[in-house]
C-alpha cells in the first residue's frame, strides 16, 4: 500500500495562508497523514476525501463556521478542541481567526482495523473535548517533530489508538462491544518474540508482527498486551535494550555501532531510552560489564 501525503488533504493543506512546520510525508506512513502549521483565516469548499480527517487546535479561541445555509454551525473553539470530518463528506468551512493546527488523515482501514473488521460511520464534531484523542494527537506530532526510524512500531501503535478511540467515542452509532481475548497462543507469541529478535535492527511494523501472529492489527496489539503486560513497542524496546547491554558487557564495539545494531537511531537515542528505562547510560553499562 503506498504511503498517505499531501495529496490525500483534497486540497485543504494547500490554501494559501497554509504555513507548514512538518510531516509525516517521507515516512512510509500508510494509514496516517499527520500535519502541523500555522493557518490563516479563509472560507472554503472541499470535495469529499478517502480518509478520516481529525484536526487539533492548538491555539485560539477561534470561531469556526461549518456548513452552508439552515445547516450551517458556528462554535468558538479554545485550545485542545478537535473538528471531525468523516471521509467520503463534502465539507465546507470558515475560519475566523489565525489558529495553530495538527492534522491526522486516517484511512477507513484503519477504522475498520479497530473494529474488528467492521464498517465504522463517525460524526461530524466541531469543537468537542476527547482528552485522549488529543493525548494521542500531541504524541503523533511529537514523533513526526523527533522522527526517528526506530520508532516505526510505536506510531503503528498510536495508530490504532486513534482509530479505536475514534470508533469507540465518535461513531453515529456505537460500536459493538468487542469479544473478550485471552491473549496470544503460545505458538503466537514464539512466532512474534522471533521475528523481533530477527528485526531488532530494523523498523519493524505492527502489520508485520500482526502477520506472525495470523491477527490483524488491532486483535494483535490487544492480544499482546493481554500475554505480556505491554504493548509490542515497549516490548520491543526491552529487547533492543537488554541486547545493547549484552553487546555493551561482552563485546568492545562503539557505542554508536552498538546502538545502530540494535534498532537505535544513534547512540544519543540508545543514551536517552537507557537512562528513562534503566536509569544508567551505555559508558556505564560497559564500565561495570
Amino acid at each position: 500500500m503506498r504511503e498517505l501525503g499531501l495529496a490525500d488533504t483534497v486540497g485543504i493543506l494547500r490554501r494559501p495562508g497554509v504555513r507548514p512546520r512538518y510531516s509525516s510525508a517521507g515516512l512510509g506512513w500508510e494509514h496516517l497523514y499527520v500535519s502541523s502549521q500555522q493557518e490563516q483565516s479563509y472560507r472554503a469548499a472541499f470535495a469529499p476525501a478517502p480518509t478520516h480527517l481529525l484536526i487539533l487546535h492548538l491555539s485560539g479561541p477561534v470561531t469556526v463556521r461549518r456548513g452552508q445555509g439552515s445547516t450551517a454551525r458556528s462554535r468558538t473553539i479554545p485550545a485542545g478542541g478537535l473538528f471531525l470530518q468523516p471521509a467520503d463528506r463534502e465539507l465546507s468551512v470558515e475560519l475566523g481567526g489565525g489558529l495553530d493546527t495538527v492534522h491526522a488523515y486516517l484511512t477507513d482501514q484503519a477504522l475498520r482495523e479497530a473494529n474488528e473488521g467492521q464498517p465504522v460511520e463517525l460524526s461530524e464534531q466541531l469543537g468537542v473535548t476527547d482528552p485522549l484523542a488529543e493525548q494521542l494527537m500531541t504524541a503523533l506530532d511529537g514523533v513526526v517533530r523527533r522522527w526517528e526510524p526506530s520508532a516505526r512500531t510505536y506510531v503503528d501503535h498510536l495508530t490504532g489508538m486513534l482509530a479505536a478511540q475514534l470508533a469507540r467515542r465518535h461513531a453515529s452509532r456505537p460500536a459493538g462491544p468487542s469479544p473478550a481475548r485471552s491473549g496470544l497462543s503460545d505458538r503466537q507469541l514464539a512466532a512474534v518474540r522471533d521475528l523481533m529478535r530477527e528485526r531488532l535492527a530494523e523498523p519493524l511494523p505492527i502489520t508485520d508482527l500482526a502477520a506472525a501472529a495470523s491477527l490483524s492489527s488491532s486483535q494483535f496489539t490487544r492480544q499482546f498486551r493481554a500475554s505480556t503486560g505491554q504493548s509490542p513497542h515497549q516490548y520491543l524496546l526491552g529487547l533492543r535494550l537488554e541486547h545493547a547491554c549484552r553487546l555493551l558487557r561482552t563485546g568492545s564495539a562503539p557505542i554508536g555501532q552498538v546502538a545502530i545494531a540494535c534498532g537505535f537511531s544513534h547512540q544519543e537515542h540508545l543514551t536517552r531510552v537507557m537512562r528513562a528505562r534503566l536509569d544508567t547510560t551505555p559508558a556505564v553499562v560497559r564500565r561495570e560489564g
